[in-house]
């Protein structure tokens, strides 16, 4: 299944370097628009049901663009087989690129088996317990194939992205024993265990107090170690404020509690679909995504909200609107954030707009502005539908709890 969107014209692909979490192996086009992501058939038939049946779920997803199945004998002529809409938009170095790096990260994952095996083969000379299952350290999937996405962080001049892994469960019905035992350890002494999710990668534009802490882009990094090791069930709502509210990029108080108040609006979304859905995800994320320049920010804001209601825009002389809307942050006339009220209906009865960065449109002037947030689904490899068995309780529970905490921060 091929999205109606293009995938770029232009690019040769390079390795993803705005990824907080997850595996090694992912790549993007320089300009950052379309998302390569190694994955399991599991994954892809996810994908595909959710396009296909269930399109509220799908809403919630990064878009689908197709997948990709290459090895160490592919060439490019097997892309424009495979994804034949999407190939004819791909230039030449493109494609060469893509085969280029699948052919490398098979010879990786070969020569990361044969050690494991190598190192199996002494550990039974030796005499000792076969362990059937350990950690993938090399941070790389056995897998030839790849989702293509649309990619969370185009369109925004400095993304904060935080990774927020859902349940307090976090293996799948086939894992064994060793893996449950660990994810079980892990859910205990994190806030898997105590709200349903866990910090798994943070990215802040200019965040920390010290400055020598940033990578060479501006970016403090929070690593999974961060999420296991220091945030807990006492410091979490604090550790989620220091994604958001940061005077050192210039997002103060008042714009803060306008993007906190944007993402209660879809973590109450994001409810809403999967309690009405019937799957079962386990270590599937939350991806939270926002402006984090907050000059671009009010930039982005003022750029995509209109001046004058739609109505008035009809009439000869238009007359201004007294608060301009875009995706749940207002402005006034002023230029001063005004959080919406419960309602959505803001002024002279305009309903606030669907978020610029999510919105599906044909309009090239609409899809081209700045982004200013976004929320999204990922990680299916654990993932399936389960008719007849009811929601997944267990990632609920997650998002709940996000809610609760985006709403403190939204105060």
């Amino acid at each position: 299944m091929i999205s109606n969107r293009e995938i770029p014209k232009h690019a040769d692909l390079q390795p993803y370097n705005f990824a907080v979490a997850g595996h090694d192996g992912t790549l993007c086009d320089p300009e950052g628009e379309l998302f390569i992501k190694p994955c399991v058939q599991q994954e892809i038939d996810f994908y595909e049901k959710a396009f296909k049946d269930h399109p509220a779920f799908a809403d919630l997803m990064p878009e689908y663009l197709g997948t990709l199945v290459l090895n160490d004998a592919s060439n490019v002529h097997d892309i424009e087989e495979q994804i034949p809409a999407a190939a004819e938009h791909m230039s030449q170095h493109f494609k060469e690129e893509a085969v280029r790096m699948a052919k490398q990260h098979a010879a990786d994952v070969a020569a990361a088996e044969a050690a494991e095996a190598a190192k199996a083969t002494e550990v039974q000379a030796e005499g000792k317990d076969n362990i059937r299952w350990k950690p993938n350290k090399s941070r790389k999937i056995a897998t030839d194939k790849s989702v293509v996405l649309e990619n969370a962080a185009y369109g925004f001049k400095r993304p904060n992205i935080l990774d927020a892994k859902l349940g307090q469960r976090l293996w799948a019905d086939d894992a064994p024993m060793e893996k449950r035992k660990r994810f079980d350890e892990i859910t205990k002494l994190t806030t898997n265990g105590s709200h349903g999710f866990r910090i798994a990668g943070m990215r802040v534009y200019k965040g920390g107090e010290n400055p020598e802490e940033w990578d060479q882009e501006g970016y403090k990094v929070y690593n999974k170690d961060h999420g296991r090791l220091v945030v807990n069930k006492d410091n979490i709502v604090d550790e989620i404020r220091k994604f958001i509210f940061n005077p050192r990029a210039n997002i103060d108080e008042d714009l803060g509690r306008a993007v906190a108040e944007a993402f209660v609006n879809d973590l109450k979304r994001v409810e809403h679909v999967l309690a009405s859905s019937e799957t079962r995800m386990y270590s599937a994320s939350l991806l939270f995504t926002f402006e984090g320049d907050g000059d671009a920010l009010r930039a982005a804001i003022e750029q995509q909200t209109p001046t004058t209601p739609p109505a008035e825009a009809l009439k000869k002389e238009p007359t201004p609107l007294a608060s301009r809307v875009d995706s749940g942050i207002v402005m006034d006339s002023d230029g001063e954030i005004v959080l919406p009220s419960g309602n959505g209906v803001i002024e002279g009865d305009v309903k606030i707009l669907q978020l610029a960065g999510d919105a599906e449109s044909d309009d090239e002037d609409f899809a081209s502005l700045p982004r200013i947030y976004s929320l999204k689904l990922i990680d299916f490899a654990h993932a399936t539908w389960v008719p007849g068995q009811g929601p997944d309780e267990n990632s609920l529970f997650g998002v709940r709890s996000l809610v609760k905490i985006f709403e403190e921060l939204a105060k």
